[in-house]
């Protein structure tokens, strides 16, 4: 969630990315910078200052306050905040890196190269939710980005990827939105999935528009009154736990208006190799960490749709930076690889005709739930590694 955004925190990550001019939006650009090292399961940039963020209450100091320009790792950490889970380097009200999820206990870093000026490290909910971060004039030693080249052409690819995508989900709203209006549930119920899947395949720029987000992907519990509900899931309730769609003539509408605005904005978005890498392991710690419970689409059912069309955005990054890898690093690019392989066989398992069986208890025991979660984390730690790797 944006800072400046006032609405309630929403318990699922988010990707924030700046477009290019006029619309103020948070921006996340974990730019993990130069050569990489795995210390403690996490990766870092080799010889780069490290900044420790103690996540409390009462809330999250950088130490140190200032550090040179260039590469910084950050190594976040609950302290034992109830209230606190997370913690984001904030810049114009631009989120450049967070962490989110650290309940106590729980630890987590990240990467960023930053210039001189000044900073906030930022903990919602906390007594004192900003803290200021100073960066130098001085700059500290880092190794460049060792295949500028690629990583150029990768962000090309994967922007237009976005773009197609995008310019999909309206037509696929629209034909949905048109079944609801004319009160074709079986059609409707048909064509939810389908629509959604291409919101979710650009989730990491589609989350980043702040109340728009909210309006189009909002759960039951996300908004302060149910008369302000609006988007995919209100029309999902309608159909699989009212089974009508009496009152959602005007629902459905808004939700196309919704996604025609959205369409545009996702041109105007800047993109970095590093900050793309990292948007892949947080949309897969989401799918881990929330999405594999049943709670994302909890009347349909359909979540196995949202899966295959997150891990579709995964891989269209890794298909993206594969030419700078293979550059890079190899060995991490085979292994990143072979891992997929793994998380998508998981997901055929479930498959029925050219779509998916329904998600429930039954259908998806929870040991076949573990399962898929750990195949998906250990592909998220290691495509971690890719960002300090590349930037």
């Amino acid at each position: 969630m944006s800072p400046h955004a006032p609405m309630p925190h929403r318990t699922r990550a988010r990707h924030w990315i700046a477009p290019s001019g006029g619309f103020a939006v948070a921006v996340v650009l974990l730019a993990g910078c130069g050569s990489s090292q795995v210390t403690g399961g996490s990766a870092r940039v080799t010889g780069a200052p490290s900044v420790s963020v103690v996540i409390t209450d009462a809330g999250c100091p950088p130490n140190p306050s200032t550090v040179n320009a260039g590469p910084v790792n950050f190594q976040l950490k609950n302290s034992g905040a109830n209230a606190v889970t997370e913690a984001e380097v904030i810049q114009d009200d631009h989120i450049l890196g967070e962490k989110e999820n650290l309940t106590p206990g729980l630890s987590g870093s990240f990467s960023l190269r930053l210039k001189e000026g000044s900073y906030a490290v930022y903990c919602p909910n906390a007594r004192t939710e900003r803290s200021t971060l100073r960066v130098s004039k001085t700059a500290s030693a880092a190794p460049s980005n060792p295949a500028p080249a690629q990583v150029a052409d990768a962000v090309k690819n994967y922007r237009a990827y976005l773009e197609s995508k995008s310019a999909a989900l309206v037509p696929a709203t629209e034909d949905f939105a048109a079944a609801v209006k004319a009160g074709d549930i079986a059609k409707a119920k048909k064509l939810f999935p389908v629509a959604r899947g291409y919101y979710e395949a650009i989730e990491p720029v589609a989350e980043s528009f702040g109340d728009l987000d909210h309006e189009i992907d909002a759960r039951a519990g996300d908004v302060p009154a149910a008369a302000t509900w609006t988007g995919f899931h209100r029309l999902e309730k309608a159909l699989w736990q009212d089974g009508t769609t009496k009152a959602m003539a005007a629902y459905a509408d808004k939700l196309v208006a919704d996604v025609k605005r959205l369409n545009p904005l996702v041109k105007t978005v800047t993109l970095q190799g590093a900050q793309i890498a990292n948007g892949a392991v947080d949309l897969l710690g989401e799918v881990a960490n929330s999405k594999i419970t049943g709670e994302e689409d909890r009347y349909s059912h359909t979540d196995l749709y949202d899966f295959e069309a997150n891990v579709a955005g995964v891989k269209a990054v890794i298909d993206a930076l594969t030419p700078a890898m293979t550059k890079v690093d190899p060995s991490l690019q085979s292994r990143i690889e072979q891992q997929f392989a793994a998380v998508q066989s998981s997901l055929e398992e479930f498959r029925s005709g050219a779509g998916f069986i329904t998600y429930t208890e039954i259908t998806v025991p929870d040991a076949k739930r573990r399962e898929l979660t750990t195949k998906v984390n250990v592909l998220a730690e290691t495509i971690s590694k890719v960002a300090p790797a590349i930037a």
